[in-house]
């Protein structure tokens, strides 16, 4: 007998439909097995065989995060098959900052009403950052909350599990004064700064203001731009450790530069930031025009165009940006580290 409760669904709480999504979304996680997968999606935990062949301590890396208010663009353009990709790149571009390479993740959806086709969609958009990233979408949790969000709302967050040997860890302290700091571009806003961006574009209050074509950004408008996925470096990140030797790298996020660059530094070093070489992205001179803020504050919010830097020997400079220009990212110097206590200085 399938599992029905006619009372509950009154409630508010349709059982079916999250039978519906399962089915929906099954052919989406089939896209992102790996070799550790071990069972289908269904049960009650997501079993995982770890790949420790070869590593002497073999450590595991998580970490959590979601799409900050992302979504709320998601919903307004009614467009909710990419913002899957930032809550998985949020998890998987953290861990790789530790040397670890991502083996799976599990998402979490709650929302007002359980939509199938609208939770397949957000599946599919995980599903994809997971095949990015490398990384196998071994289960989830899609919970339904009638009175306590609208109907067309909904929140998403996640966790990957990633695996580093303990003698690969990157812990910075190897780095030293006349190492480089290469930049790695965004694809744009990613996943951070975005109630500055509505409360900029008054997104709030005048939605329309999100669909209108904007010379500033080549024609496109400012949700389609907004909305861009964010990049996931994982692949070309394996390929550097590979072969250079990396000492540090930062994942550019919330708190832009002044929060995250220092978070790879050791006490007594600083990176010395070139903000002339620094390929800033339309998006943000147009968020600073419109919003007349301050240089300080953009670069301590928003990425800037830059999603990712890494320190590297000076002598190894050139082979780094060879190997990640041949993994297809926009690589390029934008600092040295030098002796000092702040972490990062932008001149």
């Amino acid at each position: 007998m399938k599992s029905f409760s006619e009372s509950y669904k009154e409630a508010g709480v349709d059982i079916t439909a999250g039978y519906r999504a399962v089915d929906l979304m099954k052919k989406h996680i089939a896209r992102t097995k790996n070799e550790g997968c071990l069972d289908d999606v269904g049960g009650f935990g997501g079993c995982f065989g770890l790949p420790v062949a070869g590593m002497e301590e073999p450590v595991l890396v998580s970490g959590t995060d979601g799409c900050g208010t992302k979504v709320k663009m998601a919903i307004l353009m009614d467009k909710h098959d990419t913002i899957g990709i930032d809550a998985v790149a949020m998890c998987v571009n953290d861990i790789i900052c530790c040397g670890a390479k991502p083996l799976f993740f599990l998402d979490y959806i709650a929302c007002g009403k359980n939509i199938p086709e609208k939770i397949a969609d957000i599946v599919g958009g995980v599903a994809e950052g997971c095949v990015q990233s490398g990384a196998a979408l071994i289960g989830g949790e899609t919970a339904e909350h009638p009175g306590m969000m609208p109907v067309d709302e909904y929140d998403l967050a996640g966790f990957a599990v990633g695996i580093v040997d303990k003698k690969k860890i990157l812990d910075n302290e190897r780095m030293a004064e006349g190492d480089v700091v290469i930049a790695l571009a965004s694809s744009g806003v990613h996943s951070n700064g975005f109630s500055l961006c509505r409360k900029v574009f008054d997104i709030d209050k005048n939605p329309a203001n999100l669909y209108t074509p904007c010379d500033d950004l080549g024609g496109k408008s400012i949700a389609e731009t907004l909305l861009t996925p964010t990049r996931i470096y994982v692949k070309s990140i394996l390929a550097l450790l590979e072969k250079v030797d990396v000492k540090g790298i930062s994942h550019i996020t919330g708190g832009g530069f002044y929060e995250n660059i220092p978070r790879s530094i050791p006490k007594g070093l600083t990176a010395k930031i070139d903000k002339s070489a620094v390929k800033v992205l339309p998006i943000f001179k147009l968020i600073a025009k419109t919003g007349n803020i301050p240089e300080r504050d953009m670069f301590n919010t928003y990425n800037m165009g830059v999603g990712m830097s890494v320190v590297v020997p000076a002598a190894e400079a050139d082979k780094a940006l060879e190997i990640l220009r041949a993994n297809g990212e926009d690589a390029y110097l934008i600092g040295k580290i030098i002796k000092g206590d702040d972490g990062v200085i932008l001149e």
